[in-house]
């Protein structure tokens, strides 16, 4: 019987064959922005909220970062370092419950909401407590340079719309992917921290007009950052599940855009309504605060110079030259001094009137380092006359804290008299 000599076919692919099996790279990229779309069914739309809810619920990292966060933003407030303020929010927790929030308003959840804005409320809870406990350590060493703590409690438009940025890119980011948007959570917490902690530490250091606009700053950036998340879900196709989610995501949107328009418009800052208050109530606090300090110092009267006996006498008040009749001989004048009081000049006092910010700089030199920031309404006094330096009226002021009197330069346009002056 002859032997099968045809050789068997091979059982192994050949390469083309596998090639023609491997997905193609717009393959893998259609697929991948399958895996990332917001499901448009109610039972993937209820899987993925499920999802989302276990990510941005919290943990107990999120509060012991908190506390470490706020512990150095206070430490950096009460130095004055910008250099630990920037480590303090680098220590910030990923700010899952803000995201989680969000969710809960476009999805329609009620009960989501509530459990992510109380570990939110927590959160930031800890940060106001340990700027606190440092602004209580700050009133040993009073009077500070607080610097940051003043930039940090103001509303500026250039934070406006990096939190803008940041809330969208966070909220898409932690939607979209499964790894932790560390990046953009930093910028959030940049923006709420801040100002929250400068609040704190405004409050418990009682140095005045920190406290109110830092917690009109943290309010203003919550509502806004929340905006934005909300409008960024929405356009990523994330809709309410029932009607009765409808009504619970319309009442929180009415509620943000409230907020805002109540915080964001013209006349709402705190500082911007905060003029200079009558002379009359202001001698009253001044003399409560300072019984060393009289009514006439602090309302200089111009008086005129009392005049002496000798110049009611025309005669006597004017020299006289007696000549002898001898034509050989000239008599020499003689003067009759006229007796004249010097007056001294009453000392000028005026208040910190600043339209922005809440108070100005008090600086060493004309556009030198910082010495000490006052706030509006306080009383300074005039050492001299406004001087020219690069074109800005600059005058040299003396100020009391604490039993401690301190000089430099302040701008000229954030001074208030309290009576007219020639030159001022």
């Amino acid at each position: 019987m002859p032997e099968n000599t045809e050789p068997l076919a091979s059982t192994q692919p050949s390469p083309s064959s596998t090639e023609r099996t491997r997905p193609t790279r717009a393959q893998r990229r259609r697929a991948a922005r399958k895996r990332k779309a917001i499901p448009s069914g109610a039972e993937g739309r209820s899987q993925l909220l499920q999802n989302l809810v276990q990510r941005a619920y919290p943990s107990y990292e999120f509060f012991i970062f908190a506390t470490f966060s706020g512990a150095i933003l206070g430490l950096g407030y009460l130095l004055d370092s910008q250099a630990f303020l920037v480590f303090g929010i680098l220590m910030a927790p990923l700010m899952s419950p803000l995201v989680g929030m969000i969710i809960a308003s476009v999805s329609g959840s009620a009960k989501f909401f509530i459990k992510t804005l109380g570990a939110f409320f927590i959160g930031s809870l800890l940060v106001f407590i340990t700027g606190a406990l440092a602004g209580f350590a700050a009133r040993i060493w009073l009077p500070l340079t607080l610097t940051q703590a003043f930039e940090h409690s103001r509303l500026w438009w250039p934070d406006l719309v990096v939190l803008a940025l940041g809330a969208i890119l966070l909220t898409a980011s932690f939607v979209r992917s499964e790894k932790k948007p560390f990046l953009p959570s930093v910028m959030v917490a940049y923006e709420l921290f801040f100002p929250l902690s400068a609040a704190a530490f405004g409050l418990a250091s009682g140095v005045g007009d920190i406290f109110p606009q830092g917690i009109f700053v943290f309010a203003a950036h919550l509502a806004w950052a929340m905006l934005f998340g909300t409008l960024t879900l929405f356009f990523l196709g994330f809709r309410p599940l029932r009607a009765s989610g409808w009504l619970f995501s319309l009442l929180i949107l009415i509620l943000l855009l409230a907020a805002l328009g109540g915080l964001l418009l013209p006349g709402t800052n705190p500082t911007s309504t905060s003029g200079i208050q009558p002379t009359s109530t202001r001698v009253a606090e001044v003399i409560g605060a300072r019984p060393d300090i009289s009514v006439t110092e602090i309302l200089p009267t111009q008086t005129p110079a009392p005049v002496a006996e000798s110049t009611k006498n025309p005669a006597a008040s004017t020299p006289t030259l007696d000549l002898l009749p001898s034509p050989d001989i000239t008599a020499e004048p003689i003067f009759t001094p006229t007796v004249t009081l010097t007056a001294h000049p009453t000392p000028l006092y005026a208040l910190i009137a600043s339209s922005s910010g809440g108070g100005a700089y008090l600086r060493r030199e004309p556009g030198g380092p910082v010495i000490l920031t006052l706030d509006n309404n306080e009383l300074v006094q005039a050492l001299t006359a406004p001087l020219d330096y690069d074109g800005t009226p600059w005058v040299q002021v003396k100020v009391v804290r604490s039993d401690q009197s301190f000089e430099g330069w302040i701008i000229q346009s954030v001074l208030k008299t309290a009576t007219p002056s020639p030159g001022w």
